[in-house]
């Protein structure tokens, strides 16, 4: 089952009617927008969700048509003022992407692959790169279309591990204790150890936590290091790569992508071939849900159950959006 399936439909709804012209919507044009096999699930949603959806005409002198109730109406209008909060968060997460990839480069079309994960809005392209052109440019190379990174800014190369180290203090008291041992659920007190979250029904024997204890004190070079640097058989260079995944996550709305997205960043970020093997391995990190074409890859530190624990202001907003249909907030893990 789907969580997310009904509250995207519910918001994809709302971005059509909101499209158009006088903020109304023929049924019969709604095939045109979603499809013809689509189109039903829109319309179960519609007559579903009456707190959220008006319909209207219907009495031969007007065609039937949908838009958004006053309720509905109110909370969309909140919509441009959490867009505006998200402009700095989004700006600064491009700039990081960018930091993060070996020329500090990446094709356009892989920044349009992952602009939904990212929260990038639809013409991101003249309303953030081109409005900043002190971070960012636009450059053709060897025929493909590139977004450039303008200027490298060290406060920017900090990672989300180590923002989240630095409000706990670990980068600053892991030093004075003398001896910290790892505890059973992997976890342990250093600045180049990862938050682990292992299955409920895992039980790692001694040996593995021994083994992984070893990895955790282990240090590794920045993801913000150009990864040419490095030789991948070296153990650091390998919790490095570890680094890379945790930061292309962390940037990211849900912090999660599917494999296909982050398959796609291999040469930018020099990832290992066999990535999901990498992401398996490290299960205490990362959560796929499912082994197949189209599984996706979500942070495990980043969620409480199937709940994000910590919302952009875009996400806030799509929650209250939702709220109207009785849903208190949406999951953002598929099962």
């Amino acid at each position: 089952m789907d969580l997310q399936k009904k509250p995207s439909l519910i918001l994809q709804l709302k971005s059509i009617i909101q499209s158009q012209k006088h903020q109304s919507l023929l049924l019969r044009d709604l095939e045109k927008e979603v499809g013809f096999v689509a189109k039903w699930n829109f319309m179960s949603i519609i007559e579903k969700y009456h707190s959220i959806f008006h319909v209207g005409g219907g009495n031969g002198k007007e065609l039937p048509f949908v838009t958004l109730t006053r309720k509905a109406e109110k909370i969309a209008s909140e919509e441009g003022e959490a867009r505006n909060l998200m402009e700095p968060i989004l700006v600064k997460n491009l700039r990081k992407l960018l930091m993060l990839s070996i020329d500090c480069r990446v094709p356009l079309e892989k920044v349009e692959f992952i602009g939904n994960e990212l929260g990038l809005p639809q013409d991101f392209k003249r309303s953030l790169i081109l409005k900043y052109p002190e971070y960012f440019s636009i450059k053709d190379i060897n025929g493909r279309t590139y977004v450039n990174l303008e200027n490298w800014d060290s406060s920017l190369a900090v990672t989300a591990h180590e923002e989240r180290f630095a409000r706990e203090g670990v980068l600053q008291s892991a030093g004075g204790r003398k001896k910290v041992r790892i505890m059973k659920d992997g976890n342990y007190l250093g600045p180049f150890a990862f938050k682990m979250c292992f299955a409920a029904g895992f039980r790692p024997n001694n040996s593995y936590l021994e083994e992984l204890e070893r990895w955790q004190k282990m240090e590794f070079p920045s993801p913000y290091l150009n990864a040419r640097r490095f030789e991948l058989a070296d153990p650091k260079a390998r919790k490095r790569v570890v680094a890379v995944l945790h930061e292309l996550l962390s940037l990211t709305m849900e912090k999660r992508m599917t494999s296909a997205q982050l398959d796609a960043f291999h040469s930018e970020y020099l990832l290992p071939s066999k990535l999901v093997l990498c992401l398996i391995k490290h299960h205490g990190i990362f959560y796929i849900t499912n082994k197949g074409a189209r599984s996706t890859i979500l942070l495990k530190e980043a969620y409480d159950g199937t709940k994000l624990v910590d919302k952009c202001p875009m996400l806030m907003f799509n929650d209250k959006f939702v709220a109207l249909s009785g849903r208190n907030e949406i999951s953002h893990v598929t099962v």
